[in-house]
């Protein structure tokens, strides 16, 4: 058993810091036995839904792909098994932009002012709270304008805003990694405030325990609805107000007053922002009863009815106290009854008589019945009464119609002609001053052709009932008279003829308009609202209508309506664009006739005009622009610049206070590019922005170029070359300017355009004095230029001529394409001459040469080992010549090793060979050679030894007395062919007379000094090998000590010769013993060492 641990790593100990989109990996040993059970958990119970962990009985691994700021916070790490349970903590922090602010605040409103109040975010992101940005937007919009982009504090008012209009408002926190989350407010906030006091207070009525008040709307309402009023009063002798009454309406009766009292009353306004200040009745009210004497006022003295129709009479009255009421009919009391009574109110009384009859008593045998309704039928019949009652009734009369007697009517009135058109002539007139008793029924229009004097008739026979009408269908250019005729029951009456003739034809009348005087000053509409132009107009024939707008058109929306009297444009959801000067333009054959209408539609400005870039440097960028065409009906008040990284894809406000029309951007990445746009803003808000169309890349020219060299001269031309500039602005150079100068003129003139770092400058007057000078060119510009120090004359340069090999040997293999490029120099030109191996190099189309200004190529397609060899390049002008060499070498297996093959030696048991090298060793040196034997008895060639490295070889172990035949081989990285047999050999044991020979000095006396070593040298050859005896004079003289050995000679060269090791200031190499030791054991070795480009070996 063992308790649960956890090691958990020093770095984990601390903060584990992770940028925002990075993957979070906690990697934590555990032990313990059993094998514990592990769990992770958050500190304050958030979600590790996101996380990926595994765990095994060693360790546990939390893994959180793409963090946020919502990450950071304590990891909780607990293991337990049956041994007990252990925890620990790891801090992570996320750097990213912050959450969103917290608990935001309306702390107080007024008619264009909002003021906010929040708490900085509970997350920074892992970095300080640089800033807050304030932004509003109003609930008609979807897109947010910003207030403030740089507050620095936890509270801002946000004002200039429009009263009534209702806003969203919302915070954002930035820190060094960019902005946050906003933090919004969740409803519209209204900008508005308490409203202005009532107006003025009217005492409407008092009684002894009441009092009836009224009063006017306030002037102002806030911004925002009257939700109602409130009343109070106030007793005298109290400091105390009290409400008594709350109301809707501009009228209150307070009542529950004690008789006789004194009272002061006070009014206030409420909306959804509060109450307003109260509005005081001027004088105090004593709580009594009016005394006021009754009167009243009829509407009218007389009524009539229908017999057995009611009557209803309301007569108003006044008087306090409430007065009584009697009613009297012909100076007696009137008798009240169901069907004939009198009530009254407080301030009126109603007589009330139902099925009123004419009844009543004559006295006379005649009687004038009223009351009759026209054109109805009526019978009458008559009782008499005496004391003893009612007689019965008389028989019935027949039935008579109820009507006054009728005549024709009189003439219509003022009869005239209103309007002529080539075919037809308007007329119209009045009613008859006298309609014979009966109502005119209609009226009857003739007409009369003055060319043949007859009448005729122009409407139905009946008439038509209108009191105008349009007589068509005329002959034009012939004279009419025209005369009327009103028609009632009794028939046709009088005619009224229209004065003088009309002589029938088109009416011409100038085009004219009647511009409403509102229309005549500058029509102001809100954006969003609808902008309605109406316009009465005349003219004859109906003149062409056409509706315009100055320095633009008129929205396609536009809705234009014209007829022959009026023509009106309505446009709806106005914005900033509409407006301006509205041209309505009337034409017709008589003429034109102009007006217009200014328009100014209250919005936010449209964008600044004419953005320019004025200056860009290394680390800035100088913006100007022009204020908007429209400023939206409202002074601009000031403008806000924003930057944006071309990387990035949201703005960021550099100054939101701005109140000129340039700004120099500072504090920028150079190199990097950046859009910029600029808004202005009025009253009513942020407008549209202008935008830079391109970014801006953020560089400044850049310096001159360096120094420059002249690199040739002739008669008319100088080449020039030069360094780069030490800075190129923080652009691309784009291109090289280079411009000249001739000798007595101060004129700079350009003469060349190149993308390199040097040019050749021609067409210049041999013998003229020049003067240069180069810019380097970026897109932001020209550098300052560098001048060449001297000036340069243009005439030929005499040159020695030279020529430099890059290298002085060059290996191809054979069948590949060489091409030497050997560069030459000289003035005036040098001739080229090739030479091979001591002869002039011949031309083909295989092997040719091509002669440049300063270069000279030797082309060898497909080379062969003919190719190799020294090529010599002489190059010779005026001046003199010059020679150089190189050595060509073709890679290919070797010649076979010249013959014939040698024997040196010849004995029982060994042959000593020996050979000359091949002429061509394939353009590598021979490594070794290879040689065979063979047993002239066989066919089978025996290798003897494949490492032979010089051109003699023993070959031993041979068969006294067997006849042998011999090849060798060449090996220079490849084997060539064999060389030819030797012809057949056979070893035996060869007998060679002795000899001596001695160089020739020793014939002559040697003078030797004493204490000198005197040397004495002979070659002694004989097979087998002879004995040798010195002698001086005749005396024999005792020999020196011989060793009997083979001969010796120089060993091989070493073999796998490769470095083992290198460091900064010392190589290691290794190799291996020498293939042939030259017949004497290996003594040491000597390691040279050879710079790269140096050709002397030192030890």
């Amino acid at each position: 058993m063992l308790p649960p641990e956890i090691e958990l790593d020093a770095e984990l100990r601390k903060v584990v810091t992770i940028r925002a989109c990075c993957t979070l990996r906690l990697f934590v040993p555990i032990k313990g036995r059993p094998a514990p059970e592990v769990k992770w958990a958050r500190e304050h119970g958030e979600s590790l839904d996101r996380a990926s962990i595994e765990s095994t009985s060693s360790y546990t691994l939390l893994i959180v792909e793409n963090v946020n700021r919502f990450d950071s916070g304590k990891y909780i790490l607990t293991i337990e098994n049956s041994s007990g349970s252990k925890s620990a903590f790891v801090n992570v922090r996320v750097l990213d932009t912050p959450g969103a602010p917290q608990d935001l605040k309306i702390k107080e409103v007024t008619k264009s002012s909002v003021t906010l109040t929040w708490e900085p975010p509970l997350i920074d992101g892992g970095s300080k709270i640089k800033n807050y940005i304030v932004e509003k937007r109003e609930s008609t919009r979807k897109a947010y304008s910003t207030v403030n982009a740089n507050c620095h504090k936890t509270s801002w008012k946000v004002d200039s805003l429009q009263e009534g209009c209702n806003y969203y408002f919302r915070v954002l926190a930035e820190n060094e990694y960019g902005i946050g989350l906003p933090v919004e407010t969740s409803e519209s906030i209204k900008v508005s405030e308490r409203p202005l006091p009532p107006g003025k207070i009217t005492l409407l009525d008092v009684t002894s325990n009441s009092v009836s008040l009224s009063w006017e709307k306030p002037e102002h309402d806030g911004g925002s609805r009257i939700l109602g009023y409130i009343v109070e009063m106030q007793s005298k002798g109290s400091e105390k107000w009290s409400t008594c009454a709350t109301v809707k309406v501009t009228e209150a009766t307070i009542t529950g007053l004690i008789q006789g009292e004194e009272y002061t009353f006070r009014v206030s306004a409420q909306n959804e922002k509060g109450i307003s200040d109260p509005r005081q009745l001027g004088i105090p009210v004593v709580a009594k009863d009016l005394v006021i004497p009754p009167a009243f006022k009829l509407l009218f003295t007389t009524f009539s009815v229908l017999a057995g129709e009611d009557l209803k009479v309301d007569v108003p009255f006044v008087g306090r106290p409430k007065p009584a009421v009697f009613w009297h009919k012909d100076d007696i009391a009137l008798k009240q009854t169901t069907r004939v009574n009198a009530e009254s109110s407080e301030n009126n009384t109603v007589l009330t008589i139902k099925e009123a009859c004419n009844k009543r008593l004559i006295s006379e045998l005649r009687y004038r019945v009223t009351g009759l309704i026209e054109n109805h039928d009526y019978e009458y019949r008559v009782s008499a009464e005496n004391a003893a009652g009612l007689s019965e009734p008389s028989p019935p009369s027949i039935y008579y119609k109820a009507c006054d007697p009728i005549y024709k009517p009189g003439p219509p009135n003022n009869p005239k002609v209103v309007d002529v058109t080539r075919s037809s002539v308007f007329l119209s007139w009045g009613k008859p001053i006298y309609d014979g008793g009966s109502e005119i029924q209609g009226y009857i229009v003739e007409k009369c052709d003055v060319s043949d004097g007859e009448w005729a008739i122009c409407t139905p026979p009946t008439g038509i009932k209108n009191t105008h009408m349009e007589v068509e269908k005329l002959v034009e250019k012939h004279e009419y008279k025209f005369r009327i005729c009103a028609v009632n029951k009794a028939g046709v009456g009088e005619h009224a003829d229209v004065p003088g003739s009309v002589v029938v034809e088109e009416k011409m009348e100038a085009p004219d308009l009647d511009l409403d005087m509102e229309l005549r000053k500058i029509v102001n509409v809100r954006a969003g609202g609808s902008l309605r132009l109406f316009v009465p107009i005349r003219g004859r024939p109906t003149p062409e209508v056409k509706w315009g707008k100055m320095d633009g058109d008129i929205r396609e929306a536009a809705i234009i309506d014209t007829t022959s009297s009026f023509t009106s444009l309505v446009l709806d959801n106005v914005n900033r664009f509409d407006t301006g000067k509205y041209t309505l333009t009337l034409e017709n054959s008589s003429g034109t006739k102009s007006a217009f209408v200014s328009v100014r539609v209250l919005d936010t400005p449209s964008a600044p005009v004419n953005l320019k870039i004025r200056e860009i440097t290394k680390d800035s960028v100088s913006l100007s622009w022009e204020p908007p065409l429209l400023d939206g009906g409202a002074k601009i008040k000031n403008y806000i610049i924003e930057k944006r990284e071309a990387t990035r894809k949201a703005y960021a406000a550099v100054v939101t206070n701005c109140h000129k029309t340039s700004w120099k951007v500072d504090q920028l990445q150079e190199g990097c590019y950046y859009f910029f746009r600029i808004s202005a803003e009025n009253e009513y808000g942020i407008g549209l922005p202008a935008e830079t169309s391109d970014p801006i890349k953020v560089a400044e020219v850049p310096q001159p170029p360096g120094k420059i060299t002249v690199d040739d001269v002739t008669r008319n031309s100088v080449s020039l070359s030069w360094e780069k500039p030490e800075h190129d602005g923080g652009s691309k150079i784009i291109q090289y300017i280079v411009e000249m100068q001739a000798r007595g003129t101060e004129k700079w003139s350009e003469c060349a355009r190149v993308k390199t770092l040097e040019a050749v400058i021609t067409n210049l007057t041999q013998g003229e004095e020049y003067l240069f000078r180069v810019m380097a060119v970026n897109e932001k510009g020209k550098s300052d230029p560098r001048a060449l120090a001297v000036p340069i004359v243009a005439k030929d340069l005499v040159i020695e001529p030279d020529v430099k090999p890059v290298f002085h040997s060059y290996s191809i293999q054979v069948g590949q394409d060489l091409k030497v490029e050997v560069p030459i120099a000289g003035r005036p030109k040098p001739t080229v001459t090739w030479v091979k191996d001591g002869q002039p190099l011949r031309q083909t189309t295989r092997v040719n040469v091509n002669d440049l200004t300063d270069l000279t190529i030797l082309n060898i397609k497909e080379t062969s080992k003919e190719d190799s060899g020294t090529y010599e390049i002489t190059v010779a002008n005026v001046v003199g010549q010059k020679s150089a060499s190189v050595e060509i070498i073709t890679l290919d297996k070797p010649d076979p090793p010249v013959g014939p093959v040698k024997f040196d030696e010849i004995s029982a048991e060994s042959i000593t060979l020996s050979w000359n090298p091949p002429v061509y060793t394939g353009g590598c040196q021979i490594t070794n050679y290879v040689v065979h034997k063979r047993d002239t008895t066989t066919t089978v060639w025996e290798t003897v030894s494949a490492t032979v490295a010089r051109t003699t070889l023993k070959v031993t172990k041979l068969k006294t007395g067997s006849e042998y035949q011999f090849r060798i081989f060449n090996a220079a990285g490849a084997i060539s062919k064999p060389s030819d047999s030797t012809g057949p050999i056979t070893a035996r044991d060869e007998v060679e007379l002795p000899r001596i020979s001695m160089d020739p000095k020793y014939k002559d006396t040697i003078v030797v000094n004493a204490g000198e070593t005197f040397r004495l040298e002979g070659d002694v050859r004989g097979k087998p090998l002879p004995t040798i005896k010195w002698y001086k004079g005749d005396k024999d003289q005792v020999s020196p000590y011989f060793k009997a050995c083979d001969p010796m000679f120089k060993p091989g060269p070493p073999t796998n010769a490769h470095v083992v090791d290198t460091t900064k200031s010392s190589v290691t190499l290794g190799w291996s013993k020498p293939i042939y030791d030259g017949g004497c054991e290996i003594q040491g070795y000597l390691v040279e060492i050879c710079k790269a480009d140096e050709d002397e070996w030192s030890l």
